[in-house]
């Protein structure tokens, strides 16, 4: 977040002048609600904005479904829009989740060493 922000600053945002939206955190898949993924995303990003003061003008948050949501980065708009469950975008979640725990190939080779 604070990358995000710095990077902002860079491109002229005032930081005084932030203010935010908040969508997502919906428990999407069977079995999530043991670790509450959401509630933990949605605790932090709650608390992080409070911190830095930073005005939540609008949220959508937690929730047993996914969201598709379109910003108008000319206006400040946002549409949210609520979709239903699918078998096909739980599997794709399943893998996406399945390949963040998959370990990545390191490179391999000989190693010279030079004294």
């Amino acid at each position: 977040m604070e990358l995000l922000i710095t990077d902002m600053q860079k491109l002229g945002a005032q930081r005084h002048r932030l203010q935010a939206k908040v969508f997502g955190a919906g428990n999407m898949l069977e079995g999530m609600s043991v670790v509450n993924i959401g509630e933990r995303n949605t605790d932090f990003i709650r608390s992080y904005l409070a911190t830095e003061q930073i005005p939540v003008l609008a949220e959508d948050l937690l929730g047993n479904y996914a969201r598709k949501v379109y910003f108008f980065t000319d206006s400040g708009k946002v549409m949210v829009k609520k979709l239903k469950h699918s078998a096909t975008l739980e599997q794709e979640e399943r893998a996406y989740r399945q390949r963040l725990h998959q370990p990545e190939e390191q490179p391999g080779g000989d190693i010279d060493l030079f004294i």
